[in-house]
């Protein structure tokens, strides 16, 4: 499976909720940096940042998918429920970093549309 199927396989179960079907995709020391935000280690830590961040599933809409060795980049943008309940849409940029076919780091940029 290519860099890009992985990607897009692990959005598709986050769009559907399942998010043990995402944490598949993901390694065990899978290592996540939202720039100026915070940093996730391991799937424990992601699972439990999904749970809290994902009230319901988000809408994600990828614009460009650029691979590159172990390197793939996304720009889109997601849309999800806020903590008031209403949608909230953010633009984004993932540079992920794959090992073995699975997701090993990501490096976010997120920024709220207004």
């Amino acid at each position: 499976m290519n860099n890009k199927t992985v990607l897009e396989q692990a959005n598709a179960a986050v769009t559907k909720g399942d998010y043990d079907g995402f944490l598949a995709f993901c390694t065990d020391d899978t290592l996540w940096t939202f720039v100026g935000d915070r940093v996730l280690k391991g799937k424990e830590a992601v699972c439990q940042w999904m749970t809290e961040s994902y009230t319901s599933p988000p809408e994600v809409t990828v614009d460009r998918l650029i691979s590159e060795g172990e390197f793939l980049t996304a720009v889109g943008t997601a849309t999800m429920a806020g903590k008031n309940g209403k949608k909230e849409r953010f633009a984004y940029s993932d540079v992920w970093r794959l090992r073995d076919g699975k997701l090993a780091e990501l490096r976010a940029f997120v920024i709220k549309e207004e």
